[in-house]
């Protein structure tokens, strides 16, 4: 059977017992669901959720899926250990997708067009407090350049703005707003389908840094290890997901604009509002008692979701240039920095795995730290230890004036005014170099227990003292 949302739930389930959650108390749309998430979250605990009921919605809701790295190697069939090699070396095997006849695809079990469409049948959340209002926040939006054919696709944030308008906001930089341009200069609407809910290596393959345009389902195939399946949409010539939960169609009106905002983004803060292009929705379909997939904006899902990615394609542009490579983190907590460890053959392998990483992700990484392969990069504190102990700033600190922007979803590339307004500026970068001296200098050993005594003591037997022996 081919692996959709369904298929990864009930893994999920037999694999990791008690990573789902079932809420099965009513919940309001508006803060109920994510107030749920972020009270588990305040005892660092990030379980998925099944909500059964959210507001007058019949369809159910996922949230949280993607909280967890635990998650997404279960989803890549992998180990946590191996998760972010096993990421970039299946990037550099992009499998094709399978288009299926629309019969044969569960997405089109339920069809609206026209007049029937009504986005309010969806379990649409507001998630944090100062959001203009409810937003689609997993919806993947395809589309396809006139100029190339070829298609693309990539997720964006969706303000629902009635039963049958969404507003879309794509950033400047990325091929969604390529695309959206070639069409508004000719005048025309651009035709885009927007899937919701699929398996995580599907989401993932969305936002994965690929060259060149389009080649997103292709690499979903290659996290998914097959073939993506596809079939054409009802009102425009567009391939979307079969399995999709849920498939959202329409066009982007021409020179059409509607406020759009405010909006928590990923760095944790409100940063970009105002007119944005407007879609006109012409049909729904929906699967068989469809599965509603929400990502959690602002918040430890939307840092996780988007890090993985990055990471493995760090780690593959890395390896190009540094071939001992070992490991990247782009932290969940902080995706402006990225720690990368590697066995140092020449001193200049550091700034090569730096400028692979900036060039990887110019827009959003500010700070790059490379260390040695004895330090663990998920850990916050060893990365620390090696910044503390193996490196000197007066030497090993690399400052790259105006190195990316201008402006962007981090609040540094803007200056701020009293009058409220602001101006975009550039952004400068760091690269913080906390590799050892290679030999033949003397570098003083680090202090640790033999690993193999480490592997070889046991804990079996040891209790709880519960009072001093007499």
């Amino acid at each position: 059977m081919p692996k959709d949302l369904r298929s990864f739930l009930q893994d999920l389930i037999a694999v990791r017992p008690g990573d789902v959650k079932r809420v099965s108390a009513p919940v309001d749309p508006r803060f109920g669901a994510t107030a749920v998430a972020e009270r588990f979250a305040r005892a660092n605990q990030y379980p998925a959720l099944y909500f059964e009921q959210v507001g007058a919605s019949r369809i159910p809701l996922v949230l949280n899926l993607t909280a967890t790295y635990d998650r997404l190697a279960v989803a890549l069939e992998t180990t946590l250990q191996e998760l972010v090699p096993a990421f970039g070396d299946r990037m550099t095997r992009p499998i094709a997708s399978r288009e299926v006849p629309r019969e044969e695809a569960p997405v089109k079990a339920q069809v609206w067009r026209g007049g029937d469409v009504d986005l309010g049948m969806l379990p649409l959340l507001t998630h944090n407090e100062l959001d203009g209002g409810p937003y689609i926040t997993s919806g993947i939006g395809i589309m396809r350049d006139p100029e190339s054919g070829r298609v693309n696709a990539g997720i964006y944030r969706h303000q629902v703005h009635s039963r049958n308008e969404l507003g879309v906001w794509f950033i400047d930089t990325h091929h969604g707003a390529y695309i959206h341009r070639r069409y508004e200069e000719r005048g025309q609407p651009a035709p885009i389908v927007i899937a919701i809910g699929h398996h995580p290596a599907v989401v993932m393959g969305a936002v994965c840094r690929i060259p060149g345009m389009g080649g997103e389902f292709d690499a979903a195939g290659a996290l998914l290890d097959e073939s993506l399946e596809v079939t054409r949409a009802e009102t425009c010539d567009l391939p979307v997901p079969a399995r999709a939960e849920i498939v959202i169609e329409g066009e982007v009106i021409p020179h059409g604009r509607r406020d759009e905002g405010p909006f928590g983004e990923w760095p944790g803060h409100y940063t970009e509002r105002g007119p944005k292009p407007v879609i006109r929705v012409t049909a729904i379909t929906t699967r068989q008692r469809p599965i509603y997939y929400d990502i959690f904006s602002a918040n430890r899902e939307h840092l996780v979701l988007g890090s993985l990615p990055r990471m493995g394609s760090i780690y593959r542009n890395v390896k190009q240039v540094v071939p001992g490579v070992r490991a990247v983190n782009v932290p969940a907590h902080s995706r402006m920095h990225c720690y990368i460890a590697i066995r140092k053959e020449r001193d200049a392998e550091v700034k090569k795995a730096a400028f692979a990483a900036l060039n990887t992700e110019p827009e959003n990484l500010k700070m790059i730290v490379v260390v040695d392969e004895d330090i663990n990069v998920f850990n916050d504190g060893d990365v620390m230890w090696a910044i503390g102990t193996r490196f000197d700033a007066a030497r090993d600190l690399l400052v790259i004036p105006r190195w990316s922007g201008p402006g962007g979803l981090l609040p540094v590339g803007w200056d701020y005014h009293q009058d409220g307004s602001r101006t975009a500026r550039m952004v400068t970068a760091t690269v913080i170099d906390a590799t050892k001296p290679l030999p033949p200098a003397a570098y003083p050993p680090r202090a640790a227990v033999p690993a193999a005594a480490v592997d070889a003591a046991t804990t079996a037997g040891i209790t709880d003292l519960t009072r001093l022996p007499e």
